[in-house]
């Protein structure tokens, strides 16, 4: 099963954040710490091109703490300016203003020198559905002014912002890409809930995140699944899925098991997992 997803309004986005550019100093890409390559829009470094470039690795606090700190290490010697958040959990947003400022230094130095003082910033925050952008945008503002919810496209506008920082927001949609040139790049965000349900089969996915747990954290899957090392181990993952759907009294409907689990591995309860790791 191929998975896509790219409604209309995305593409509108995506013309009007290239529109805009030229009036921006830094661009802010928000990405899923779960799984940082897959979560980054190859189009956004097409449009960004030479500006100030910070990545936030958000939803830190669901990810692998060992991996999050390579991605943390691999995106910084790749020159990017980046932070670790969990904007869920976190109101204090001065490290991410004071990087920012340091992302936009060589354009407020200019600006100085022509007698501004405290001169704004202006950034855009972009990133693919349900990544918590609209959450970050509150924060740095302050207030409710970014719809979140916990299902992809839910900000379909673009508005700018203003914090207390002599910062300016750009809002914009979650922004996908027409085509995912690897299908496990469509499973991590169909997993992750970046994808919208209609539009995938639950237990296709649920079956490639076992797979992965299967080689990557096996003890977490033991765990979940309330069967034995052996059971796990042994039974291909189709079968597996179904004990496991027995074993939660959900008798035969692997579906509702599927989406069970995929809602678990979403909250972090599963325990603090990354499907995706650098590559070596």
């Amino acid at each position: 099963m191929a998975i896509q997803w790219y409604p209309g309004h995305m593409n509108k986005a995506r013309v009007q954040l290239e529109d805009k550019l030229s009036l921006l100093d830094v661009i802010v890409e928000v990405v899923d710490a779960r799984i940082p390559a897959s979560s980054r829009n190859p189009l956004i470094s097409d449009i960004v091109g030479d500006k100030p470039h910070i990545i936030i690795l958000n939803k830190a606090d669901l990810a692998d703490p060992n991996e999050i700190n390579k991605w943390e290490a691999k995106l910084k010697s790749d020159g990017k300016f980046v932070l670790k958040l969990d904007a869920q959990h976190n109101t204090n947003m001065t490290p991410l203003f004071k990087l920012i400022k340091l992302a936009a230094k060589e354009r407020i130095d200019k600006l100085e020198a022509k007698g501004a003082s405290n001169p704004t910033i202006r950034i855009c925050l972009v990133g693919i559905p349900n990544c918590g952008k609209s959450t970050i945008i509150n924060r740095l503002v302050g207030r409710n002014v970014a719809i979140v919810g916990d299902r992809p496209g839910v900000t379909k506008g673009q508005s700018w912002l203003k914090t207390s920082e002599s910062v300016q927001i750009l809002d914009t949609p979650g922004i996908l890409w027409p085509k995912f040139e690897d299908q496990a790049v469509g499973f991590r965000l169909a997993a992750l809930g970046s994808i919208k349900e209609s539009v995938f089969h639950a237990d296709d996915v649920a079956l490639f995140v076992m797979e992965y747990l299967k080689e990557n954290y096996f003890k977490s899957l033991v765990k979940f699944s309330r069967l034995t090392e052996q059971e796990v181990t042994d039974l291909p993952l189709p079968e597996l899925l179904l004990a496991m759907t027995e074993k939660y009294g959900m008798r035969d409907d692997y579906e509702k098991m599927s989406l069970f689990l995929l809602n678990q591995l979403r909250k972090g309860r599963l325990g603090r997992i990354n499907l995706e790791k650098v590559e070596a």
